[in-house]
């Protein structure tokens, strides 16, 4: 259920409440409840007959009025990063206008703002992608049950929740609809800005933080170095991607009263698995780093063998493919589907990510089918490899990527952000941990250093783009010595 009625329900109870607050640097945004549903509501009249609108936006108020315009009433809306290149965006664009005759809303004109039925589409997203068009999927609303998530993370009409990303990835985008489910208060800033997001904690009494590990990383080690605490901070939220444990030790020293939740899942596959740390639990063993904890609510995930796929695998350490079967999952894909990337066998589902269910239940994941690198004939993981390395002193993170090789096919490499300039990073005391802690195949054959993180727009980092780095020779990666 997106959150239309329950916007309804807050303009009448707390109209004058602040829904979304945009920290600009012109100074903030707001707009509250009452006129959030007035604004979305006369802006149906202006939308086109056709159900699906396009909205490419940055973050802020006209943003999210078009989005509650957009999915009022069984209609349904395309959320395109602004940041995309002119020509992917116009690629986009003419597939969505290409796709076929669209339902019509069961209740046109729309004029009033409510939410359509759970089983109708509301809402278009899209697979990162950097150069080629990304793949499309569509959500119905009852994929999105709002307020069962929001009773789960413990979200409250007296939060005050900050996602600093892009409101077009999917991370972000629930935590505003989640926010205004509840009717607490949404901080977003026009774009992905950690200088500005330490602000927005100290300035906004911000109680929560939904974002992805690398943003994490950067807000706490900012906030830390400008003197901004995070005691407010009573929950953080880090999925799209395994959260670092010297990251997580950070925002625990930082943010000591927060819960913090780590999810895994994919933006076809919304929630798969989470793990709960509470203030005062103990920290997660260092050797479990793959740990992404147990199924979510409603959620039954299993392990499949790849030489059997038909085969259920038992808990225990035997690899696999993780499928998943819940109510949460997309429709599929619009277009881009190679039958690969998202496969759907009856009521299970895969995005392809492998890994295995512990004698305990809990979830391991080991990497996406796509991320494995082929080396020599052996297959590589490089969140393995990644772990492995991450604990060298001196380093904060550690990136590995494949590059095109005439002998092996393919040559592992990692390259290493320093925790600080200060810090001296020898090859040889890298080789000296890959030795140690993987095994022959899995030890990278070139060690560089980053002065900044190959991330996407949305924040996530790109094995992709570090690629492309060390092969265009750009001056933010360098050979260690």
């Amino acid at each position: 259920m997106p959150f239309l009625n329950q916007l309804q329900h807050w303009a009448a109870v707390r109209p004058d409440a602040i829904a979304v607050d945009v920290a600009t640097e012109a100074g903030p945004q707001r707009i509250s409840y009452r006129d959030l549903r007035d604004r979305a509501t006369a802006r149906l009249g202006a939308l086109s007959a056709r159900p699906l609108t396009v909205l490419c936006e940055p973050n802020g108020i006209d943003c999210v009025v078009g989005l509650a315009a957009a999915i009022a009433a069984g209609r349904s809306c395309a959320v395109l990063d602004p940041g995309w290149p002119a020509t992917q965006r116009a690629a986009v664009e003419a597939r969505l206008r290409d796709l076929p005759e669209l339902p019509e809303p069961r209740e046109r004109p729309a004029t009033i703002l409510r939410d359509g039925p759970p089983d109708s589409v509301f809402l278009y997203g899209f697979t990162s992608g950097t150069t080629s068009v990304p793949k499309a999927f569509s959500r119905t609303r009852g994929s999105w049950p709002l307020m069962t998530t929001a009773a789960y993370f413990q979200v409250t009409e007296a939060d005050v929740t900050l996602a600093p990303g892009p409101l077009s990835a999917g991370l972000s985008l629930y935590a505003l609809a989640e926010s205004l489910a509840v009717g607490g208060r949404f901080v977003t800033l026009p774009h992905l800005d950690v200088a500005a997001a330490v602000a927005a904690v100290r300035d906004r009494g911000v109680t929560r933080l939904v974002a992805v590990p690398a943003v994490l990383r950067l807000i706490v080690a900012r906030a830390e170095a400008s003197g901004v605490c995070g005691d407010a901070v009573t929950g953080i939220v880090s999925g799209g991607a395994l959260l670092d444990p010297a990251v997580r030790a950070q925002l625990r020293a930082w943010a000591p009263n927060a819960t913090l939740h780590e999810y895994y899942g994919a933006a076809e596959l919304s929630f798969v698995s989470v793990s709960v740390l509470r203030p005062g639990d103990s920290a997660p063993d260092a050797a479990a780093a793959s740990a992404v904890g147990r199924a979510f609510p409603g959620v039954t995930v299993r392990i499949r063998s790849e030489s059997e796929p038909d085969r259920h695998i038992a808990l225990g350490r035997t690899a696999g493919t993780i499928y998943v079967r819940s109510p949460l999952v997309s429709s599929g894909y619009v277009w881009g589907d190679d039958g690969t990337a998202f496969e759907r066998d009856g009521d299970w589902c895969t995005v392809g990510d492998q890994g295995f269910l512990d004698s305990n239940g809990v979830l391991h994941y080991l990497g996406r089918r796509a991320d494995m690198i082929v080396t020599a004939g052996g297959n590589v993981y490089p969140q393995a490899v990644e772990a492995a390395l991450a604990g060298v002193p001196g380093v904060d993170t550690v990136v590995a990527t494949g590059l095109t090789d005439a002998a092996r096919g393919t040559r592992l490499v990692v390259a290493v952000l320093a925790n600080s300039a200060e810090a001296t990073l020898p090859r040889a005391t890298l080789r000296a941990a890959a030795t140690a802690l993987l095994a022959e195949p899995h030890r990278p054959r070139g060690y560089y250093r980053l002065t900044e993180l190959p991330l996407t727009p949305a924040g996530k980092l790109s094995r992709q783009l570090l690629c492309r780095w060390i092969e265009e020779g750009d001056d933010r990666v360098s050979t260690l010595e």
